[in-house]
């Protein structure tokens, strides 16, 4: 008896594996043919989820769609306003928002239009604006959304570069301009290439960019100015190439002025 129980549990370890595969082999074959079997229940239900998550998708979309219509007229008179500040005063602006194909982002494609002059239909920024315009309309937006109700900033902090934010401007325009940068640079970094005094005056730190020809090759040169070079600097930029007492005088009383 002894012989034949040690025989059948050598069977049993000899064949396991096989009869374990065999099995879930078995297993295997049932769900495949439970899947066919039901194909169309779980087509139906498939559907039914598709269509109830089509329509949940569609709801949040059409309330982000809005949410953004709102938004987009609030902001067309904010930037508006800040473009009369900034010597654009008759420009227009239009966020123009059209049905898309769906993404994360919702259902819509949104554009920024202008127009710089009256009685021109408002088009897309690349297609109207000069490179000044362009830098003064990126000023403008970007004053209207870098903070919150409350002063905070809102989003993450960035480096903006204008160029040319000085076209076509002066006097009172050129300040406001630099209100705008320097109240800008207290959530972002910003860098702008300037010709005018009263926008030059505003900055934290100052550099100067000459060119010059070093062994028949045209170099440029950066140097930070301070103190009485910075004075020195703006004082030229108010009067030209040579620098009078009376420019120096009006630069320090520019550069101190802006600071209160």
């Amino acid at each position: 008896m002894e012989a034949r129980l040690a025989n059948i549990d050598k069977l049993k370890r000899k064949y396991a594996p096989t009869i374990e595969k065999t099995l879930a082999f078995l297993e295997d074959v049932r769900e495949k043919l439970a899947s066919v079997e039901n194909a169309g229940e779980r087509r139906a239900a498939l559907e039914k989820e598709r269509v109830k998550l089509a329509a949940a998708y569609e709801a949040a979309a059409q309330g982000l769609t809005r949410a953004r219509g709102e938004a987009a007229r609030k902001l067309e008179k904010r930037v508006e306003s800040e473009l009369a500040a900034l010597a654009m005063e008759r420009t227009a602006f239009r966020v123009r928002m059209e049905p898309a194909a769906w993404s994360e982002a919702g259902a819509d494609r949104i554009d920024f239009l202008v127009s710089p002059n009256v009685g021109e239909e408002p088009r897309p920024l690349d297609k109207v604006a000069s490179g000044g315009e362009i830098s003064r309309l990126a000023l403008a937006l970007k004053s209207c959304v870098a903070q919150t109700g409350r002063g905070k900033p809102k989003g993450a902090s960035r480096t903006l570069v204008f160029d040319e934010v000085d076209a076509g401007i002066g006097g009172a325009a050129a300040e406001t301009v630099g209100r705008r940068l320097k109240q800008l640079a207290a959530t972002h970094q910003v860098l702008c290439v300037t010709h005018l005094p009263q926008i030059a005056a505003f900055a934290d730190h100052h550099y100067s960019v000459e060119k010059r020809e070093v062994k028949g090759r045209t170099v440029a040169e950066i140097e930070e100015l301070a103190g009485e070079a910075r004075t020195r600097e703006i004082g030229r930029m108010l009067s030209g190439q040579k620098v009078t007492p009376e420019a120096l005088k009006h630069a320090e009383r520019l550069i101190r002025s802006l600071k209160e």
